[in-house]
């Protein structure tokens, strides 16, 4: 089983950051948090931090696990476990390096996406208010820190 990671970033206005895959990708045009694989020997939490600066150039700040949901994609050989995180990240300039485009939606607004069908769950979730990722890292404990790729281990908690 490969393990996926992703953030749910939102904003003071509450909408939340969503990426459009690019045509040449799998599953191509079909919108997704930002994330990715988690590489052998990587913590989850560095690897959001990776992949968030890989595909948009920011810096995770703070992140808290909101849920996990295992999938299987038709022609894929392996399941994915793929873990949602509540994000804080520091930047608000973003750069989409590996999305068509990248956009702001409010949560009621996402069924309006065709999203991947492992985020259905989550998309139901968080459009129906049961989960608000804001709140969610503001009551998280720990202190807020800049969490590099080049970190070993950590929780970013």
């Amino acid at each position: 089983m490969r393990t996926v990671v992703a953030a749910v970033i939102e904003r003071s206005d509450r909408r939340l950051l969503i990426g459009q895959r690019r045509k040449n990708d799998s599953s191509p045009l079909k919108w997704e948090f930002p994330g990715g694989k988690v590489k052998d020997g990587e913590s989850p939490e560095v690897a959001l931090a990776r992949e968030l600066q890989e595909e948009l150039g920011v810096t995770l700040v703070k992140s808290v696990e909101l849920g996990r949901v295992r999938h299987q994609y038709a022609g894929t050989p392996d399941e994915l476990e793929i873990r949602f995180f509540a994000a804080a990240i520091a930047e608000s300039g973003l750069v989409p390096h590996t999305f068509e485009k990248i956009t702001w939606a409010l949560p009621k607004e996402l069924g309006e996406y065709d999203f991947l069908a492992a985020n259905r769950e989550l998309i139901a979730q968080l459009a129906t208010g049961r989960i608000k990722p804001s709140e969610i890292l503001e009551s998280s404990r720990g202190e807020e820190r800049a969490i590099t790729p080049d970190q070993s281990s950590g929780s970013g908690r």
